[in-house]
């Protein structure tokens, strides 16, 4: 059974992206998280993570469709 809730290092390594962006991501609201534990780690529910993934897919194919994109 997989995992519910993803570190911040699982969330890096899936998307490809440094830790310095993914805490970004987390701290922006853009990916929803929770902190738990005494030292307030984040995690991330795998559910969460697969709705961003969706959403950057639509947001990229609006981009593409209106022009506005960048390589």
């Amino acid at each position: 059974m997989a995992s519910r809730f993803l570190t911040l290092a699982d969330v890096t390594e899936t998307l490809n992206i440094s830790s310095t962006q993914a805490y970004a991501l987390v701290r922006s609201g853009e990916l929803p998280a929770i902190q738990v534990g005494g030292r307030g780690q984040w995690r991330v529910e795998s559910s969460e993570l697969e709705s961003y993934i969706q959403r950057m897919y639509e947001q990229t194919r609006q981009r593409v469709k209106s022009g506005h994109f960048e390589d």
